[in-house]
């Protein structure tokens, strides 16, 4: 079965082609500033090609991945035909979902009454739904949610200190993110470990990031919270901070909600502490040169990291595996050495050597006398995703 996997955003489309029994990749791709001037970056048949078309919205987006898909040089299918199922990363899928499902007219319409829940995101993904489901009517949808995996959580992690008929009439908690990541990564660690029975922190590390503890290979408690703000300190978003400061900001600055809302999730985290970039990269490079916020900057957000696998440690009683990655966490070694830095305590010891080492593979990184295992984990939250949707087709 080849299962065409989208992630659509406000203006950009991700795309990857794959066999999901075989975890075979046919192609992958992303579509760039639809409604803006439109690019294409397409990788298959062993090469990179990046071309420009006219995407004016995201049905000539994915009509255009279509047409490369099939036709020349880069073709891996003969024809639509070829595809048998469509898998859709959809962010947020509140209380009403804690597993991937078909989706059809009831589940566009819950996912629609919860956008104000993820009104970034959600509307892209119901757009890219309702577009395959138009341009490939004989094809099944399944919607694969990054909430999902977090509904495990008791109501003890989920539950926010205010009002209960907050919670009750407006859905006012915890809901989480990152779930394919986390799922996949988590039960890439069990293999490693050899054992179902587990305590395991993961950290995804990337221009969006957070950490889970699981028990069991089931979320328990993780960092993101009603939206991807709270918890770590981001490319650009803050994390947690005094919800003070929001009222402080109205106040003082002449800020409406919605200005404080982008000005915590687009202009603060590296980007804002630092004043150089979101990219660690750039921020990293700047401390190296001795740059004082920079420094600064990496120590705020590694600390932060390390404080929630402490917390996290005590939630599950005990840690067997951390887990880095994503972006920063598979590739960013001054991250890892800093984060494990004085939790020699709880068991957990790096080794310099191996941390140093780059590879797209999983390895341990922890020292042999290191009382918890340390892995680097590349995720593969499309391959989830198709899998989910070969599972729930195939019939």
């Amino acid at each position: 079965m080849l299962v065409l996997v989208l992630n659509s955003g406000s203006s950009s489309l991700k795309y990857q082609l794959m066999n999901p029994q075989t975890a075979e990749v046919k192609a992958t791709g992303l579509c760039e500033r639809i409604g803006i001037d439109g690019k294409i970056v397409h990788i298959a048949n062993g090469h990179k090609t990046k071309t420009d078309h006219n995407m004016p919205s995201h049905k000539e987006a994915i009509l255009n991945v279509i047409n490369i898909l099939t036709h020349g040089d880069d073709k891996v299918i003969n024809s639509i035909d070829d595809i048998q199922a469509i898998g859709h990363r959809v962010v947020h899928g509140g209380e009403f979902f804690d597993k991937s499902v078909i989706v059809d007219e009831d589940v566009i319409a819950k996912l629609e009454s919860i956008i104000p829940l993820a009104p970034l995101h959600n509307p892209a993904n119901i757009m890219g739904m309702k577009i395959t489901r138009e341009l490939m009517p004989t094809k099944p949808n399944v919607a694969v949610f990054d909430t999902a995996f977090h509904q495990t959580m008791p109501a003890s992690s989920f539950m926010y200190a205010i009002p209960y008929e907050d919670y009750k009439d407006f859905g006012i908690r915890k809901y989480g993110f990152h779930g394919t990541s986390h799922y996949y990564v988590s039960n890439e660690a069990q293999k490693l470990l050899n054992k179902e029975e587990s305590k395991i922190i993961v950290c995804h590390l990337g221009n969006g990031s957070s950490v889970c503890a699981l028990k069991d290979g089931k979320s328990v408690e993780t960092s993101m919270g009603l939206t991807p703000l709270e918890g770590l300190i981001m490319g650009t978003r803050s994390g947690d901070l005094d919800p003070t400061v929001v009222t402080f900001l109205m106040e003082k600055k002449g800020m409406t909600g919605d200005e404080v809302n982008n000005y915590l999730n687009k202009k603060s985290g590296l980007l804002g502490v630092s004043g150089i970039s979101s990219d660690l990269r750039e921020v990293i490079e700047e401390a190296e040169e001795g740059n004082e916020r920079a420094i600064i900057t990496i120590e705020m957000m590694t600390n932060r990291i390390k404080k929630y696998i402490a917390s996290y440690s005590a939630i599950l009683g005990g840690v067997d595996a951390i887990c880095f990655t994503a972006g920063i966490g598979e590739n960013a070694n001054l991250v890892r050495e800093k984060v494990c830095e004085n939790l020699e305590f709880m068991g957990i010891k790096l080794d310099d050597e191996k941390n140093a080492i780059r590879s797209g593979e999983a390895r341990e990184i922890n020292s042999d006398d290191s009382k918890v295992k340390i892995y680097v984990i590349p995720t593969n939250e499309e391959y989830v995703i198709a899998h989910d949707t070969y599972e729930l087709v195939k019939g």
